[in-house]
């Protein structure tokens, strides 16, 4: 039997961030969930009512974007008031391999521990990776790493003009 064509979905762009996170960086994560929105592609987070997640899905409903949070809890504790359909895995940590192989593109917008396990499954997945407010080392160490798979953006939108050039031919 031939396969079937495909019908064409949204990009799924996975934002992953610290839980603990400056006013800077909760900024830019607000503003990337808007612009994520905007370009009418689906925001994808770890889903918590918490730094990262929670500026980037607000960002993104308020520009009616639809948000994805996949929990690491077996019920929806703790969840952003701004996530649409909440995954509860009852995974803890485990659930970041969820995060990125459900992501078509994953942003890292700050950087941390559990930020920078989900980039090194992202890359064994060869997803391709952008990097937004992260330290130099990370940058550095990442693109050593990833090699094509990874890029640095300054700015939100920049991240997202990246995220544009490689979703351009999605199905």
């Amino acid at each position: 039997m031939p396969p079937l064509d495909r019908p064409s979905r949204r990009p799924i762009i996975g934002v992953m961030g610290p839980g603990a996170a400056t006013p800077e960086l909760l900024g830019l994560a607000e503003e990337l969930g808007r612009l994520i929105a905007r370009a009418g592609w689906i925001t994808l987070s770890g889903g918590r009512d918490a730094g990262v997640m929670a500026a980037v899905n607000r960002g993104a409903k308020s520009a009616g974007g639809l948000t994805v949070g996949i929990l690491p809890n077996g019920d929806c504790r703790g969840v952003s008031a701004h996530v649409d359909i909440p995954i509860i895995t009852a995974m803890g940590s485990a659930r970041n391999n969820i995060n990125v192989l459900s992501s078509d593109v994953v942003i890292a917008c700050g950087m941390g521990r559990g930020v920078a396990a989900e980039v090194a499954l992202a890359l064994k997945a060869e997803k391709k990776v952008i990097l937004l407010a992260c330290p130099a080392a990370a940058q550095t160490f990442f693109r050593e790493l990833g090699g094509d798979l990874v890029s640095v953006a300054d700015a939100p939108a920049e991240a997202v003009a990246l995220c544009a050039a490689a979703v351009k031919n999605f199905k």
